[in-house]
């Protein structure tokens, strides 16, 4: 089934819509509001993330010096 595109961008406004091709799913439209929010969401997240890995990391004694030694390229 094909959408008008107006039709379309005034739909996602209040639901994600699903692009399919050969009914497989190819993509998501979704509303410029609900996109900032999932960007934020992940920017957040991976933040947090980075932020363990680093309290671990440290935790586990890893520190600039063993880092730059483990990164020097011995090649």
């Amino acid at each position: 089934m094909q959408t008008p595109f107006g039709e379309l961008l005034d739909r996602v406004q209040t639901e994600p819509f699903r692009l399919k091709r050969q009914d497989r799913t190819v993509g998501v439209m979704v509303s410029a509001e609900d996109f900032e929010a999932m960007r934020v969401f992940y920017a957040d997240r991976l933040r947090q993330t980075l932020d363990n890995a680093g309290i671990e990391a440290s935790l586990a004694g890893m520190n600039p010096g063993t880092l730059a030694n483990l990164l020097v390229d011995e090649s």
